[in-house]
């Protein structure tokens, strides 16, 4: 398998489970906003940094809706529940040349991203330190452009997690998804391990790290690194192609506690890695090796906003 298809891949499977292991048992969402101002374009020709620049606003909505719940006889949650999340983004892009720009983006990269989904997951033990997750989703990923069936991808996974002690957990298990055009069976890992005293730190596999200061019961003031991406299909030399973008971020985050069920996020620093990537939706290509590299952007501020909730 080619490295932008694993990329494409573990961004599908980001997607997927970063929604489904935020909580078990309450409702809980979150209302984000972030922001990157304009950087310059890498040409992956030769690695060069262009005059032409790009920026990125996006607006994120997430939730997950409890259907059915009881306590099991480990004193766990036996859980039925309804997600859904929504990411619109938009991109202003200055001062490009076609030469300098790969084939795939021709046209320029993209003004506009929609990813939104919605799905249903199941939870529940199935020995005294083991528990089975069973999720699946349908959504829309586009550019906008043109919003037509191809656009419509279906994800679907069954993860055996592994409770080691209250602060540690680790799952792994397939995730079936429509990515590349016809059903395919991918590999899927998720790891949790976080402490609780006032120095704290928390590993999100595969969405953050954080380590954090807890000053008092409404404050704590944290560093985090953390991986978001988007995902499209749009159209190349009329052929249906995967588009992805992935972001990389590392700054400081303050938390606010305001009352029992609010928390105000916000976050400021800066990119480590933003880019896009792209593969025809083709068994034929999924195996083909890539000549150049991703084209990427240079590292720059960074800032968002995030409220999030549970009852």
């Amino acid at each position: 398998m080619n490295k932008t298809v694993f990329y494409l891949a573990q961004l599908f499977f980001f997607l997927l489970i970063s929604t489904c292991v935020r909580s078990q048992s309450k409702f809980s969402g979150e209302f984000k906003v972030d922001y990157v101002p304009f950087s310059n374009y890498v040409r992956p020709m030769d690695s060069t940094k262009t005059n032409a620049e790009s920026n990125f606003k996006r607006v994120q909505l997430a939730f997950e809706l409890p259907l059915s719940l009881e306590m099991d006889q480990y004193n766990r949650p036996k859980l039925w529940s309804l997600f859904a999340t929504g990411s619109y983004a938009r991109m202003e892009n200055k001062n490009y040349e076609a030469p300098s720009l790969p084939i795939e983006f021709q046209n320029g990269f993209p003004n506009e991203l929609l990813n939104a989904q919605v799905g249903v997951k199941h939870l529940r033990s199935i020995s005294k330190s083991w528990s089975l997750m069973i999720v699946a989703s349908v959504g829309v990923y586009t550019d906008m452009v043109e919003i037509n069936k191809e656009d419509v991808l279906f994800q679907g996974g069954v993860f055996f997690i592994k409770q080691f002690n209250p602060n540690m957990s680790f799952g792994m298990g397939p995730v079936l998804t429509n990515s590349f055009g016809v059903p395919m069976v991918l590999p899927g890992i998720y790891f949790n391990w976080e402490s609780r005293g006032a120095w704290h730190f928390k590993i999100t596999f595969p969405e953050s790290l954080e380590f954090g200061y807890r000053i008092s019961d409404t404050f704590d003031l944290k560093t985090v690194v953390e991986l978001s991406g988007m995902t499209a299909e749009t159209r190349v030399n009329n052929k249906s192609t995967l588009l992805g973008y992935q972001q990389i971020i590392a700054g400081i985050q303050p938390e606010i506690k305001l009352g029992k069920h609010w928390r105000l996020q916000p976050t400021a620093g800066t990119t480590l890695l933003r880019n896009f990537s792209s593969t025809n939706r083709k068994i034929k290509d999924i195996f083909k090796e890539k000549d150049m590299a991703n084209p990427r952007f240079t590292t720059t501020f960074y800032g968002a906003v995030a409220l999030k909730w549970a009852f």
